[in-house]
């Protein structure tokens, strides 16, 4: 295991469902993290294809996200085009390898993978996350994996009926708040007016409450799902 502070460039790995998910869950965090020197590469496993989507959504979406990551500091970005809402449909171990492959070339020290909330593809995407993040192979380099609320998805599980977003880490993104709204709003095709969830008032408003938990600014919660640095990395902080 690497520990957090090592003077070699850090590696983080976003899983994304969709083009989007990765800014509206964790856009502050990835910011702050390629400000301060990391590379970070986002994997987004589903694309919108025909013919549930028009012809050209899946380019125009994805032209979104790259000026979405130039404003993040993103270093890399693959897409893997699974057709979005159809990957019940899908292979598994397709998928799996997918994130797998990314992985196991960046060798990532952080993992950010979606909630498993109501959208089936969150779910997918989750399983897909986690095996590829097992602490095996190229995954006893990953210190930290942690899952990123989305909004207008994870809030709308049921409680009791579903796993609920219970965060146990708040990052403080005060600094890059700004960057994660400036990257959403690339976004064009997925903006909703206010007060729609997929607003720019709503996605700072989270940022507001979730920062006000942990008495900052501006946050970004999480749920971590495993956790192998040593308390000493902390000493620091």
């Amino acid at each position: 295991m690497v520990p957090l502070d090592a003077p070699h460039k850090q590696r983080v790995v976003v899983v994304a469902p969709h083009s989007d998910d990765e800014c509206l869950g964790a856009g502050g965090t990835i910011a702050m993290l390629a400000g301060h020197g990391a590379e970070v590469t986002v994997v987004t496993i589903a694309a919108d294809l025909p013919p549930l989507y028009p012809a050209g959504t899946k380019e125009k979406v994805e032209a979104e996200a790259l000026r979405a990551h130039g404003v993040l500091g993103v270093h890399d970005s693959v897409f893997l085009d699974f057709p979005a809402v159809d990957l019940p449909q899908q292979s598994t171990a397709a998928i799996n390898r997918g994130v797998q492959d990314v992985v196991d070339s960046v060798r990532p020290t952080m993992v950010f993978l979606p909630f498993p909330d109501r959208h089936v593809d969150h779910k997918i995407a989750f399983d897909a996350g986690m095996v590829a993040s097992r602490p095996v192979r190229a995954g006893k380099n990953i210190a930290l994996v942690a899952l990123y609320e989305t909004i207008s998805e994870t809030f709308w599980n049921a409680p009791g009926a579903e796993p609920n977003f219970v965060p146990s880490w708040t990052v403080d993104i005060t600094e890059t708040i700004d960057q994660k709204i400036a990257a959403f709003e690339q976004f064009e095709s997925q903006i909703s007016p206010f007060p729609g969830p997929r607003s720019a008032e709503a996605l700072r408003a989270l940022a507001l409450f979730r920062g006000s938990q942990s008495s900052v600014g501006y946050g970004e919660s999480f749920q971590i799902a495993r956790a192998t640095f040593s308390p000493v990395d902390l000493l620091s902080v």
